[in-house]
């Protein structure tokens, strides 16, 4: 990852895990959901750890959360 995108992925992180929860959907039920584990969920959440997403796995997460993709990206 470009230092320069910390900030945004951090941001998409914090979206997933906010939208994640209005759905009450555990980290675990959405990791079942798009085919990844636990563990990735929770990096990808997680404020303090530098964790890529891929546009599949973004759009896979936005439609188990229901939300627009572009939501996750809008600042």
């Amino acid at each position: 990852m470009k230092e320069e995108y910390y900030g945004l992925y951090r941001r998409v992180g914090l979206k997933i895990g906010y939208y994640r929860k209005l759905r009450e959907l555990t980290q675990d039920q959405l990791a079942e959901k798009i085919g990844k584990s636990t563990a990735f969920i929770g990096a990808v959440e997680a404020p303090n750890i530098n964790r890529t997403i891929s546009l599949d796995t973004l759009f896979d997460i936005a439609k188990v959360l229901d939300v627009p993709p572009y939501k996750f990206l809008d600042e």
